[in-house]
């Protein structure tokens, strides 16, 4: 046998485990009826997220092993393979089903007898949304290994930015030097720790150990050969957070031990468990932070699905929008869908085919395909399923989700109910069920003192990561570099962090700027690299708006001919810009951040006041600023002589708006 041959032969297969099921009723009614794989994200089934990751990750065979409507897994990955989908091509993915299985663990053990694993493997869930380097994991872990033959597994974890606890986070303790895991726990999601208890041999034990407070666990993992038949030996291993407690307790009996690693500040991964956390992960897809899985470039497909907009407002290309309805931001709009005049919608999904009225006001809401809300009602915070029928004048409150089929009647007011078409029987949940419309039927929500659960899996974070939670108005102290600024953060104005932090953030946004100016990279890669100094310096959404604006301008400053060219300068550097400028500036208050950075370079750079009513006129011509924010800002200015200068350009606008304004009178007078 030749070299070649034989090296090819001894050469891995890259595999990895996705488990299809989060056996558990986080997602009633959805789940009760499709499989949580095909629970769209932006649109976007959860396993297109997941395999196109694993195929960009150079991952040659998928095991998908499904326990729940298996025939619908079963037959949509076929019809993906059939119609040659980006990760069909280069990726081997089998579906294994047992209907028996309850468990995480259940699962390993049926895979482990059936031989199918061959060597290291990724294991993640088909609800672990990601754009992590999970090749390079992969080599870590091998590298590990070498040095380690008892290292069965590898947890990656990301590091905390967010203050809302979703039953994705844990605390742990660590050897800093090696990173093999000493302690884990996860915490509760209604935040109830006062204070924490760890052993007092860890520290007697280990010379150096480091704790981390808070770290987001997407439940992904790399695991050694090994891995599996310890879940085959120890029945009791039924989450991979019992198979971590147990290894760690046992460490010597089972010579196993367990390494962690931290995603990088701009990698992305989430854990899509409950309605809150599918809130949170669609609009991180949405602001774009899972590039470059992004909702225009249709996932696992070669075309393009959305036109993308201003202020992240997605469109298909194919679909009905009025005139007169208002995008404020962070919309997707699907194939086919309708939209009626006067709508406002603002950070929502609309599937394909959905039907939207009159004067209706959307919020922070997920619509799937068809569903239809009539005039003039309400939606905030919810979710509507397949063919969901909201009739006129309805209010639908904070964490309503409406299942398949249902049928809400004109007028009706639904606070924070999970409701389904059919009304279920007294066995499945063992409480009274409340009957609100004639398709229309209350599923009970487990709260936390009405739990069976006995104190053990408590401590074991059972609770926590199985709870039902329903999407809820984020709180005032998450941050809102995410999303939005809070109310408070910008009528107050920009914030004041620590000069020093604020200082270095600039600095470094200006580098980042220049070297991708310099090096032509791709300049969606300068807002990851913005946001992870961001994080870093903890500044809010409208001081990096302001910063980012500045940093532009001091990079102008330092451009050959600006003093007689400024206009020509900026619109040159916003040529590459451009997409940075827009994803930062992007509603009223973004802008209002941008003029005051114009504003404070005015009394350092004698270009940028001499200049300032042309600069400002191109922003607006371009369409980056507001007509009615420029003149806003104007008769804010404290400052006479700036005032002076714009006044022209200010009395240009006003005047520009009356006559438009008379056009509109003569055309309706016409009509």
């Amino acid at each position: 046998m030749s070299k070649s041959k034989q090296a090819l032969e001894n050469k891995e297969v890259v595999q990895a485990i996705v488990i299809a099921d989060s056996y558990n009723d986080n997602f009633q009614p959805f789940t009760a009826t499709k499989p949580l794989a095909l629970l769209p994200v932006a649109n976007v089934p959860l396993i297109e997220y997941t395999l196109e990751t694993l195929n960009q990750n150079r991952v040659e065979e998928v095991i998908v092993f499904c326990s729940q409507h298996i025939d619908q897994v079963k037959r949509y990955i076929g019809e993906r393979q059939s119609a040659r989908c980006t990760w069909s091509i280069g990726m081997k993915v089998t579906v294994i089903s047992s209907e028996t299985c309850r468990s995480i663990g259940e699962a390993l053990r049926d895979l482990d007898a059936q031989n199918t694993i061959r060597g290291n493997v990724l294991l993640l869930g088909v609800d672990s949304v990601t754009n992590a380097n999970l090749a390079a994991l992969l080599e870590e872990h091998k590298r590990l290994a070498k040095l380690d033959r008892g290292a069965v597994m590898t947890v990656v974890y990301k590091e905390g930015s967010r203050r809302l606890r979703t039953g994705n986070e844990v605390l742990i303790a660590m050897e800093p030097r090696t990173r093999r895991l000493l302690f884990h726990q996860r915490l509760a999601q209604q935040e109830k720790e006062r204070s924490f208890e760890l052993p007092l041999e860890l520290f007697l034990a280990n010379r150096d150990v480091a704790v981390c407070h808070g770290l987001l666990d997407p439940q992904i993992a790399v695991c050694s050969q090994a891995a599996l038949p310890l879940f085959a030996d120890n029945f009791d291993f039924l989450s991979r957070d019992d198979f971590v407690r147990g290894v760690l307790i046992n460490e010597e009996i089972l010579n196993s031990r367990i390494y962690v690693a931290k995603l990088a500040r701009e990698e992305y991964a989430m854990r899509v468990n409950n309605w809150q956390s599918y809130h949170l992960t669609s609009l991180d897809v949405i602001s774009r932070w899972v590039y470059p899985l992004v909702p225009e470039t249709a996932i696992s497909e070669f075309r393009q699905q959305y036109k993308h907009c201003r202020n992240n407002i997605y469109r298909h290309r194919r679909l009905r929008l009025s005139r007169l309805c208002e995008l404020d931001g962070d919309v997707v709009l699907g194939e086919e869908s309708d939209i009626r005049e006067g709508t406002y919608l603002r950070q929502t999904v609309v599937g394909k085919g959905c039907k939207i009225g009159r004067n209706c006001r959307i919020v922070n809401s997920f619509l799937l395909d068809g569903a239809v809300v009539g005039d003039n009602s309400v939606l905030s915070h919810c979710v509507l399923e397949r063919d969901v029928q909201v009739g006129a004048r309805c209010n639908l409150k904070p964490g309503t989700v409406l299942g398949e089929g249902v049928q809400i009647p004109d007028g009706l007011v639904v606070d924070g109910l999970l409701l389904q078409a059919n009304e279920p029987s007294a066995d499945d949940w063992g409480t009274p069920v409340q009957k609100i419309a004639e398709r229309a039927y209350t599923i009970p929500v487990l709260q936390e003192d009405e739990s069976d659960s006995d104190e053990e899996d408590r401590e074991a974070g059972q609770w926590a990561l199985n709870q039902p939670c329903t999407i809820a108005p984020l709180p005032e102290r998450y941050p809102a570099s995410v999303y939005e600024p809070s109310d408070d953060e910008c009528d107050n104005g920009l914030a004041s962090p620590v000069p020093e932090d604020a200082s270095i953030f600039l600095s470094e946004v200006v580098e980042s700027l220049k070297r991708g100016l310099a090096d032509r990279t791709n300049a969606e890669y300068l807002i990851l690299e913005i946001n992870s100094s961001r994080y870093a310096y903890n500044m809010s959404l409208c001081e990096v708006n302001y910063y980012v604006v500045k940093a532009i301008l001091q990079i102008m400053l330092q451009q050959e001919g600006v003093a007689t060219n400024a206009v020509g300068t900026l619109r040159r550097l916003l040529a590459y810009f451009g997409i940075v400028f827009r994803n930062y500036i992007r509603d009223q208050d973004a802008m209002m951040d941008c003029l005051k950075a114009f504003e404070e370079m005015c009394p350092i750079s004698e270009t940028v006041r001499a200049k300032i009513p042309q600069l400002v006129h191109f922003l607006y011509e371009a369409d980056l600023i507001a007509e009615e924010v420029i003149i806003k800002w104007y008769d804010g200015l404290e400052d006479d002589s700036i005032k002076a200068v714009l006044s022209k350009l200010v009395q240009w606008l006003q005047e520009s708006s009356e006559e438009d304004d008379d056009e509109d009178d003569d055309t309706e007078e016409d009509d």
